[in-house]
């Protein structure tokens, strides 16, 4: 161990200044064990360069384990999202073709009800009275169910899409939210 100052040099300046040789020498032995104790405190608290490089290895070899892992969850949380939007994407392109069938049959059904108008007209003008009250009932009746009917289809059709909107939104989000508590 390697002393940071003169130790001779020391009990010669404590003998100028009125102390014995031994009692010099004791002074100054009492400062290197002081010294070298504080150095020793020292010591253990401190790493050695190859102790340090060695840290460094083992954390940069979990950082890169940590990231494998994200790239792998990453791409399974991609391909999982990507199947369940396609599936929630068929479903919408369904209900988009359900509306369309829907406005086919109500131009179906107006089309028929203008037909039948003309019918009850040409009753009317060639029949009696009573006959073109019962056929204009019967009308009104069709006409009231399948304007119910349809209203129903529409509105459950309606619902169907605002749910399957709000859920995709939702598992976005979800998903989103995942990444950001992951990379945070």
């Amino acid at each position: 161990r390697k002393l940071f100052f003169d130790t001779h040099a020391l009990v010669c300046l404590l003998e100028e200044n009125g102390f014995t040789t031994r009692q010099s020498e004791v002074i100054v032995s009492a400062l290197v064990k002081i010294m070298n104790t504080n150095l020793d405190m020292i010591y253990k608290d401190m790493v050695t360069k190859v102790q340090q490089e060695i840290a460094l290895q083992q954390i940069m070899s979990h950082i890169g384990g940590v990231k494998k892992d994200m790239i792998i969850l990453e791409k399974s949380e991609f391909s999982a999202l990507r199947s369940e939007n396609e599936v929630k994407i068929s479903i919408l392109e369904s209900a988009s073709l359900a509306l369309d069938e829907i406005t086919k049959v109500r131009a179906d059904n107006k089309l028929n009800l203008n037909l039948e108008k003309s019918r009850v007209k040409e009753l009317v003008s060639f029949g009696g009275h009573a006959q073109q009250d019962r056929a204009l009932t019967q009308t009104d009746r069709k006409i009231d169910t399948e304007v119910a009917g349809l209203k129903t289809m529409l509105e459950s059709h309606k619902l169907d899409n605002i749910k399957y909107l709000a859920g995709s939104v939702f598992t976005c989000l979800t998903v989103a939210l995942g990444f950001y508590r992951l990379w945070m």
